[in-house]
């Protein structure tokens, strides 16, 4: 689906889930009220007003950070489901918390109408909702009217591969190989209605294209170009201009800068926040650290960061001051590829192995967080030694923030092999959301408190 149809969609599912949740709220309310129960309910118009604002706000807010609308159209029936239970979820605490900093008494029947209500509505319209704008478009829409510019094999895959991904109407006026495109189209462009142009030729081809580019945007046609000569280029590819230069992007990390500001702001509030409520475990542990063994309080070590760009990472020290001095007389009890990891490493203080099992010893980290070296969530930081052993698929884990946890955190943390843990984080990186990143952080705090996987 074209981006500027795609765009059209999600706010159709946007404006649907206000009109179901205002439909779901008055429905549930109604009920309530008709409900024959030993308490009255009642809510003042002001207040009433209120709560369902929030609501609709909370609803769209959520689906879009979780980008629930960005799927719906292609999505299958269990997706359409978790994805509606999630966004009722996050409402539903929402309204908790809501309820209880204004100091409202709102009756739990109709919050359990609500959403229950609320629930059933979105899982049918969504689950309908792509015949539903389909049968629209087939039979009210307008058609989009494409000419298609390549040899015939590739404009006929093209067309078919369009027709089939799209709800919207599309009409095919042309099929035209290059060097007809030469000569028809600018007739095309003068005597037909032509919405766009598709261009799927050979990069070699192109350079005896621009006069039909120039042709193109002289009128105002928008064109595209089917980037089909990089077959195995699995980025996001976008087009940025800077100055006057065209540029074709391929990214193949997160390159949505406004959500990636969102990220950047929670993790300053949180580490900052963290920061301040722990106070009084840091200073605690320092002391018992000082007290346990001799050497400084905080390990300091050089980590790899974003695209490799290097940091000092913070620890709480759990190992004994010359650790690193002793690691050539562990080399051979060495678990694991790459990255020096032993199950019951000698060096490690009776004090650091309960550092280690709860992750204390990772706190420290936090000051990282606030000075921008790392996030909360995102792929662990290796040494410098170990990045430069990894295979060229696996560097791609540095192109995000490192963070303090991760998917690998809820998948067993030091009990998985490194191959699955760095595809792991390629996954996390592939699959990036605000939404992903509060679910890992939800899942990780009763792994982190249980001191489950840690060594």
């Amino acid at each position: 689906m074209f981006a500027h149809q795609r765009k059209k969609i999600q706010l159709l599912y946007a404006i649907a889930d206000a009109l179901l949740t205002i439909a779901s709220f008055e429905v549930a309310y109604y009920t309530r009220v008709q409900l024959s129960l030993n308490r009255v309910f009642y809510l003042d118009r002001n207040i009433h007003f209120l709560l369902l604002a929030f609501c609709v706000v909370v609803w769209i807010a959520s689906g879009l950070l979780q980008r629930t609308y960005e799927y719906l159209d292609s999505a299958n029936g269990l997706r359409v489901i978790g994805r509606a239970f999630k966004q009722v979820t996050v409402g539903a605490l929402l309204i908790v918390l809501f309820e209880y900093l204004l100091r409202l008494d709102l009756s739990r029947s109709f919050l359990s109408l609500f959403l229950l209500y609320d629930l059933w509505l979105l899982i049918a319209f969504r689950g309908l909702s792509p015949t539903l704008i389909g049968a629209f478009q087939r039979g009210f829409g307008s058609p989009y009217h494409l000419v298609l510019v390549g040899n015939a094999a590739k404009t006929e895959a093209l067309a078919d591969m369009l027709c089939r991904s799209t709800p919207f109407k599309i009409a095919i006026t042309a099929q035209l190989t290059v060097q007809e495109c030469l000569t028809k189209l600018p007739l095309l462009l003068a005597d037909q209605v032509v919405d766009e142009v598709i261009f799927s030729v050979e990069s070699s081809g192109l350079g005896t294209l621009e006069e039909v580019f120039l042709a193109c945007d002289e009128q105002g046609v928008r064109t595209r170009v089917a980037v089909n000569f990089f077959p195995h280029v699995n980025s996001d590819m976008s087009l940025d201009k800077v100055g006057g230069a065209p540029l074709l992007t391929f990214s193949a990390a997160p390159l949505d800068s406004l959500n990636l500001v969102f990220k950047r702001t929670f993790d300053i509030a949180v580490s900052a926040l963290a920061l301040l409520l722990l106070s009084p475990l840091f200073l605690l542990v320092a002391v018992l650290i000082r007290f346990t063994s001799p050497g400084p309080v905080i390990f300091r070590q050089s980590r790899c960061g974003l695209n490799g760009r290097r940091f000092t990472m913070l620890k709480f020290r759990s190992m004994v001051a010359n650790a690193a001095d002793l690691r050539h007389q562990m080399e051979h009890l060495n678990e694991r590829q790459v990255v020096f990891k032993i199950a019951d490493d000698p060096r490690v203080t009776p004090l650091g192995r309960w550092l280690r099992k709860f992750s204390v010893d990772e706190l420290p980290q936090l000051l990282n967080v606030l000075v921008g070296d790392m996030s909360i969530v995102g792929p662990r930081p290796p040494l410098p030694e170990e990045a430069q052993q990894y295979q060229p698929w696996q560097r791609r884990r540095m192109r995000m923030r490192p963070g303090l946890t991760c998917l690998w955190a809820i998948a067993g943390r030091d009990s998985i092999d490194f191959n699955a843990w760095m595809r792991l984080d390629i996954s996390y990186i592939e699959n990036w959301s605000l939404g992903l990143d509060w679910s890992i952080i939800v899942k990780t705090i009763p792994h982190v408190i249980a001191g489950r996987g840690a060594h």
